[in-house]
């Protein structure tokens, strides 16, 4: 049995989704989401995603009701949801997660951004993030890697850096082998028509066995497709690698050269070397750049709320 312990967020990210203020066009922009994506990934998510689909209720009918979610999330796995407004700062986000409390916003795309975001949107943390935080074993392993963050974050960027691929390469763009090859399990790839596809069949990415220290040293773009996925034996292998400590792991790792995101190591146990060549680094999206496309999308939700 989980007990309820009430976070308090800053007053610049407190946020609440506000059911009520959904228009017509914000359920259907839903509608069209969820029934294209729930049909794209019925072959290709891991069943325990699918699983929480139901448990959760999920339905292309309407905007799901966060009330209604967080009671059935925190009843299985102690999860609720925090509604923020938008992107939030790292030392708050490890925070909440630590908390097992999910950082979600409540504002739905605009058909003009359907296939496209800088920033995530609700159908992107409930269809892609809610439905494993149902599970217990995944439930686990992210409230540990929030605790693993606050402490990366007291260490410094070099730690908090490496516990950030940890997550971007899990959490948001990881795969999960089954006795029917690679499924997804990654919600930046369950939420995203075109990653969903490519992730499983295109022969450009290459998929790597999961290795703690491999994923800790690879860099990563967050302007286009992986060109790497780490593909875990289970969600228990995952767990019982963030229970350790760290600290040794990022003594040695500092001293030891990143891999970018297109390449392959020797010591990789390669489960599909990908075509892909990759780009030089001067393409990526500067900070600059990504804050002028998250500023744009902000100024354009603010007649279009929620």
């Amino acid at each position: 049995m989980y007990t309820h312990t009430a976070v308090t967020l800053p007053e610049q990210f407190t946020s609440s989704q506000d059911w009520d203020a959904y228009t017509p066009e914000n359920h259907g922009m839903w509608n069209f989401l969820y029934s294209r994506q729930r049909k794209l990934i019925e072959s290709r998510a891991c069943q325990e995603y699918l699983d929480g689909v139901d448990l959760l209720g999920l339905t292309p009918d309407r905007i799901p009701n966060y009330a209604e979610l967080s009671n059935i999330m925190h009843k299985k796995t102690g999860w609720r949801i925090a509604v923020v407004p938008c992107f939030i700062p790292a030392d708050l986000f490890f925070s909440l997660l630590a908390q097992r409390h999910f950082p979600a916003t409540a504002w739905i795309r605009s058909p003009e951004n359907v296939d496209y975001l800088p920033e995530p949107d609700m159908f992107h943390d409930v269809f892609g993030h809610f439905p494993l935080l149902v599970h217990p074993t995944f439930a686990d392993y992210l409230c540990e890697f929030g605790k693993g963050g606050v402490k990366a974050m007291k260490a410094g960027q070099a730690e908090l850096d490496m516990i950030q691929r940890l997550y971007w390469f899990t959490v948001e763009f990881g795969l999960v082998n089954t006795h029917l090859g690679p499924k997804i399990y990654g919600a930046g790839i369950l939420s995203s028509k075109g990653e969903s596809i490519y992730a499983l069949e295109d022969k450009a990415p290459h998929h790597v066995r999961f290795d703690l220290k491999r994923v800790m040293r690879t860099t990563y773009r967050i302007d286009q497709f992986q060109k790497t996925y780490f593909v875990i034996d289970n969600f228990l292998q995952m767990f019982n690698d963030t229970m350790q400590n760290f600290d040794p792991i990022y003594a040695e790792l500092k001293k030891t050269p990143t891999i970018s995101w297109t390449e392959i190591d020797p010591k990789d146990q390669v489960i599909q070397r990908g075509t892909v060549e990759g780009q030089p680094d001067d393409t990526r999206t500067t900070p600059e750049e990504l804050m002028e496309k998250l500023n744009k999308t902000r100024a354009e939700r603010e007649g279009k709320k929620p």
